[in-house]
């Protein structure tokens, strides 16, 4: 497995197929390199094996960003994190789940109606070993929103709540390059994998409106590349078909 280039200095690193499919990035900036998000718990050695192919062996990222605290997302990060010692970063609104629990405040319809009442079916020692090792407390800190995303000078980031309520983009301005995690698809997981642009798939969306609502907030920003958590980047033509997309929202 390899990372490939998306942009100047941006990388994919593709992993999985099918519906569980999913992306990670790494991002050089000045003399700093950033991994943003770091796909399924499995995925751990995938990742920092293609990593250290980019960036030299024995070397490693300058600091670990996601976009969310899903766990095709963030399931790698404690791994990452120790093989690197380095902290996750993510926005405050996601530190609670850090710990792994369910948290009815957090809850989409995937958790209230199939993984909440799976998991009360768990014996006790069975469902606390499962949030265990979904805990990465110690190592996850909060992204500072003012000064913006550490060791990405010339990045901005993006708050796009709604498929979590601290689900953030990252933006690079100069040229247009954006990293949307779930906040925006190109392959549309809530119709059989249709390759188009998309938003989250709602089954596992905290909050469906808010999440079109971020939706509209990135096409505002007129992206030249669009860099999804699901399917491949979009690098042609990518301002007006998101504007397309956002200005039909709510009219299906």
């Amino acid at each position: 497995m390899r990372a490939e280039r998306v942009a100047e200095d941006v990388y994919v690193i593709a992993l999985g197929h099918g519906p569980m499919a999913t992306n990670a990035y790494l991002v050089r900036a000045d003399e700093s390199w950033v991994l943003i998000d770091t796909g399924w718990r499995r995925d751990a050695e995938t990742v920092g094996n293609a990593t250290e192919v980019l960036l030299g062996a024995g070397s490693r990222p300058d600091a670990i960003l996601l976009t969310h605290l899903h766990p095709d997302h963030s399931g790698a990060a404690p791994a990452l994190a120790r093989r690197w010692d380095l902290p996750v970063h993510v926005h405050p609104a996601e530190l609670p789940q850090a710990a792994g629990k369910l948290l009815p405040r957090y809850a989409n319809p995937l958790d209230r109606w199939i993984l909440g009442p799976f998991m009360r079916l768990l014996p006790a020692t069975t469902r606390d070993r499962i949030v265990a090792a979904g805990d990465f407390t110690g190592t996850v800190r909060d992204l500072d929103q003012i000064s913006g995303p550490p060791f990405l000078p010339g990045w901005e980031t993006v708050p796009t709540p709604g498929h979590t309520p601290g689900h953030v983009a990252y933006l690079r301005r100069r040229d247009g390059v954006l990293i949307t995690g779930d906040a925006l698809l190109t392959i549309d997981l809530n119709a059989m994998g249709r390759r188009r642009l998309a938003g989250p798939p709602w089954y596992t969306t905290w909050h469906r409106y808010t999440a079109e609502d971020s939706i509209r907030t990135l096409a505002a920003l007129r992206p030249e590349v669009i860099a999804p958590g699901h399917g491949e980047p979009l690098c042609s033509g990518a301002a007006t078909r998101l504007r397309a997309f956002a200005d039909q929202l709510g009219t299906r």
